[in-house]
């Protein structure tokens, strides 16, 4: 009797034991129940993948080969937390991360932050498409009026309208064609605006250009663009526009415009 005794508790505890051994080998996600909406938040034109099962290795073998896109609202029907990451059922066997989601609250925030943030970068390009067309227009103006001096006499001391000299043409340009004093001779007009390199591929129309030393330069003219100047060259020269040459290459150049 004793031995029959002994082994029915053994058998009992056998069955009570199984179930817990199998349970161990697949644990199945147990989802606390809920019912609520959230949002992809992932990577615009892209998705997040729906898994069969989260507490299994993540893998070709746990996926549903469903994916959501980025912006997709989802209902949440449960929720469940496995190793300090929570989950989100959104059907039987289909998993997602809740990382990857928002609140409908939270995303209507993000959406509005995004539409200021692009009205604000709309606002600045278009200020700046603004400012760039209005430098244009001036540049413009001041190329036209040098290209009109072009033939002129070259009279030292002479500021125009009918001959000039290097520094009379270039402030009297300015003066004409924006109403700009920039003062009367090289030495002082190199100290005016924004020094730039001097290069083709950096220089802008209206540009000016001086030779000698950059502090106290002997000569100046007007970029005019395309590799051209117009100065006030020499007394049998006169007003001339030429190409830049490396054997006559400016030694500084400023921006007024």
């Amino acid at each position: 009797m004793k031995f029959k005794s002994l082994l029915v508790k053994v058998l009992m505890a056998l069955a009570l034991v199984a179930p817990v051994a199998a349970s161990a080998q697949a644990p199945a996600a147990q989802a606390a129940t809920v019912n609520k909406q959230v949002v992809v938040n992932y990577v615009s034109g892209y998705s997040v993948k729906a898994w069969k099962n989260c507490k299994v290795k993540l893998g070709a073998a746990n996926d549903t080969g469903i994916s959501f896109k980025h912006g997709t609202t989802l209902t949440v029907v449960g929720e469940v937390k496995y190793k300090k990451q929570t989950w989100y059922k959104i059907a039987d066997n289909e998993w997602i991360l809740a990382f990857y989601t928002l609140s409908h609250k939270a995303w209507a925030k993000k959406a509005a932050a995004a539409k200021k943030a692009a009205a604000k970068a709309a606002k600045k390009a278009a200020a700046a498409k603004k400012v760039s067309k209005s430098k244009q227009t001036k540049q413009n103006k001041v190329v036209a009026l040098a290209k009109a001096q072009v033939g002129k006499p070259y009279v030292w001391g002479a500021t125009g309208p009918y001959s000039f000299d290097c520094s009379g043409l270039t402030s009297y340009v300015y003066s004409r064609a924006l109403g700009k004093y920039i003062t009367r001779t090289t030495y002082t007009q190199v100290h005016q605006g924004k020094t730039v390199a001097v290069s083709t591929a950096t220089l802008k129309k209206g540009d000016l250009l001086f030779w000698g030393s950059k502090s106290s330069p002997y000569h100046v003219g007007i970029y005019v663009g395309g590799g051209k100047f117009v100065h006030a060259a020499t007394p049998s020269q006169g007003v001339i526009k030429q190409s830049l040459s490396y054997y006559f290459w400016p030694s500084t150049a400023k921006r007024l415009i």
